[in-house]
């Protein structure tokens, strides 16, 4: 990662006014509103704000999921979040960048499109929905960011990894995933227990 690199930030003060929580908690529109409202967004270094809590960096983690089987994979030696080689995930997304503000439309969602793009090939139909929200403040890595969970439904199971962080992907059921969740990082946990 470029150590200038300037990425999407909400005060963490913002978060715990619109109502603190720890683990997940499903989406409902008011606290959608107050999180990803663009008036509170502003972009730092990046290598400044993993070691400042009194920001939250809000991160996509999109879970691809096919009938009842969702993609899953080992982050690799080439992933940024070094924090996180070699655990397992269910979670596509990363850092929304202040290059994500320079296109049309919204700033969040063209980055959270970018991460997909970089990460994965999707090359199937799909609907996508917001499911809810991610904090952990029980690990070092999860009091500085928030997980903004969004469910992508496939037609089939047709993804392919772009990026060698992305390593030993597939497709697997969510009860086999569920029963292995010790396997996953903190927030792939969270996650697995809410679908299961």
């Amino acid at each position: 990662m470029p150590t200038d690199e300037r990425v999407l930030v909400i005060p963490t003060e913002r978060f715990r006014a619109a109502g603190y929580f720890q683990g997940f908690r499903p989406a409902d529109e008011r606290f959608r509103a107050a999180i990803l409202d663009p008036a509170a967004f502003s972009f730092r270094p990046r290598s400044e704000v993993e070691t400042d809590a009194t920001f939250k960096q809000l991160i996509p983690y999109v879970v691809l999921k096919c009938g009842e089987s969702l993609f899953h994979y080992r982050r690799g030696a080439a992933g940024t979040e070094k924090r996180l080689t070699t655990k397992r995930s269910i979670g596509i997304g990363g850092h929304i960048s202040e290059a994500d503000a320079a296109g049309p439309g919204d700033l969040y969602r063209n980055g959270m499109q970018r991460e997909l793009e970089e990460e994965i090939a999707i090359e199937c139909g799909y609907t996508e929905r917001l499911i809810g929200f991610i904090n952990d403040d029980d690990t070092f890595v999860g009091s500085v960011h928030l997980g903004v969970v969004h469910l992508l439904d496939l037609t089939e199971t047709r993804v392919t990894p772009r990026e060698d962080a992305i390593a030993e992907a597939g497709f697997a059921p969510l009860a086999e995933l569920a029963s292995q969740r010790a396997d996953f990082e903190s927030w792939s946990q969270i996650v697995l227990a809410e679908l299961a």
